[in-house]
């Protein structure tokens, strides 16, 4: 069964956010603050957190720092504010969606199988994936960069995984949003953009460029993979 973190301090939201995923059979695990939440998820095998970010004992944003350092589980920001700006800083410091309150529950649901549908997505036997330095394991979802361990998003997982396997190709941002969120993209949508730079920074960290921009079009992979050098 699904096991779904719901971090809520709002008794009735949270009330209404159990009630909605347990009649689609999703096992729903209560905290109602930031510190309570880090301790059930260390605690539990989490397929998906649904996180506030007004939180008593911990914020938010502080905690998806945390559960970023150690793991890729998605995460979903649940929460009230409605600017752009909010949204963007969110998906720079690691969740994976965002829903603004007052939200509706199939929406809600929506959103969370569309990010187990990207944690499974392919998977059917151990495979990996290589180019140049990176190695990524489809079946565990593990990323090494010169044989260091990485941990990215599951948009940032997607995203990496759909340039590898088309190495020469140059996505628009509208491809790769489709592709990767399977919804309609949204001309001036930054979130793309967001997600391109938080995986380049984590990719370069290890002193190579492996994404350029194709100024106009889009993006590609930067260079040649081990299978072109041979």
């Amino acid at each position: 069964m699904t096991n779904i973190l719901i971090i809520e301090d709002d008794m009735a939201v949270h009330s209404l956010m159990k009630e909605a995923l347990e009649v689609h059979d999703f096992n729903i695990v209560d905290a109602y603050s930031g510190t309570e939440g880090l301790l059930l998820f260390e605690q539990n095998q989490i397929d998906v957190i649904l996180l506030d970010l007004m939180l008593p004992g911990m914020s938010g944003e502080e905690l998806i720092r945390k559960i970023r350092k150690t793991t890729n589980v998605p995460v979903i920001a649940v929460s009230a504010k409605v600017d752009q700006e909010s949204k963007l800083d969110l998906l720079t410091h690691g969740a994976d969606d965002y829903i603004t309150k007052p939200f509706d529950l199939k929406e809600l649901v929506a959103r969370i199988e569309i990010q187990l549908r990207h944690n499974s997505l392919g998977v059917t036997h151990s495979e990996t994936i290589d180019y140049r330095t990176i190695s990524v394991d489809l079946d565990t979802r593990e990323v090494l960069v010169s044989g260091k361990r990485i941990h990215l998003t599951s948009h940032e997982f997607s995203i990496l995984t759909l340039l590898i396997r088309n190495p020469h190709k140059v996505f628009s941002r509208s491809n790769l949003y489709e592709s990767v969120w399977q919804e309609p993209y949204l001309e001036n949508d930054k979130t793309v953009n967001v997600h391109i730079s938080n995986l380049r920074s984590k990719l370069n960290k290890f002193g190579d460029n492996y994404i350029s921009t194709v100024w106009g079009i889009g993006f590609k992979l930067e260079g040649e993979s081990s299978n072109d050098s041979n």
